[in-house]
């Protein structure tokens, strides 16, 4: 577990905000429930976007904008048939996300409101796939790196329906790795060996607590 430069944000309502960074298939889920075992609360945005793709408005948009092919026979959209659409095109990946992030922000604020006056809540997790790529890490008092050797990555993914190359293929649509890492203030070793969750359990323990007493600190 290693720190890198901490410049604290502003709190919101009293309680940090911790970003959660890290390759695909590191295992940034895992560390984010660990956190919300330990007293906070964790926002998944893969989550948050389920739901927001079940607005009747957003389906209607999407399919619109790409036709019936993005919904399923359930009626409900598709998100391959999405991330298909978009993987190639910056331009579609740009429209989507100004229909879904504003909507995904919105939520996650009401979230954290109606948990601000929750004294067991003792900070905000966000589990978001692409926290730099979409900015929020500057929302964040904190960014933890989830650090997981290739190998444990792809065995991970290929629970997932991946392989090697898919993974390789989608990571170089995103920041690299070595940037997230050296942004990031702290960094958790997630290796996928046998026993190894008590020391992931005890370095997110240690990095809760710092992050506690620096946005508590006066100044």
């Amino acid at each position: 577990m290693t720190a890198a430069r901490y410049n604290a944000r502003s709190v919101f309502q009293g309680k940090p905000i911790i970003g959660i960074a890290g390759g695909i298939g590191s295992g940034k889920s895992f560390v984010a429930r660990l956190f919300g075992e330990m007293g906070c609360l964790v926002i998944n945005s893969d989550d948050m976007v389920r739901r927001v793709y079940r607005d009747a408005n957003v389906k209607h948009t999407l399919k619109q904008w790409w036709g019936p092919m993005v919904i399923d026979p359930g009626g409900e959209i598709d998100r391959s048939a999405v991330a298909r659409k978009i993987f190639n095109l910056p331009s579609e990946r740009t429209r989507l996300e100004r229909l879904v992030h504003p909507i995904v922000n919105q939520e996650r604020e009401k979230l954290m409101n109606a948990a601000a006056a929750d004294p067991s809540i003792k900070a905000y997790v966000w589990d978001t796939p692409l926290l730099f790529e979409t900015h929020l890490d500057k929302h964040c008092d904190a960014v933890v790196y989830v650090d997981s050797p290739v190998e444990d990555r792809v065995n991970r993914v290929k629970e997932r329906g991946w392989d090697e190359a898919q993974l390789r293929t989608r990571e170089k649509s995103q920041m690299p790795l070595d940037s997230k890492r050296q942004l990031s203030h702290y960094s958790i070793a997630n290796p996928a060996g046998a026993g190894d969750a008590d020391s992931v359990r005890n370095q997110v323990r240690e990095v809760l607590s710092r992050i506690l007493e620096r946005t508590a600190a006066p100044g």
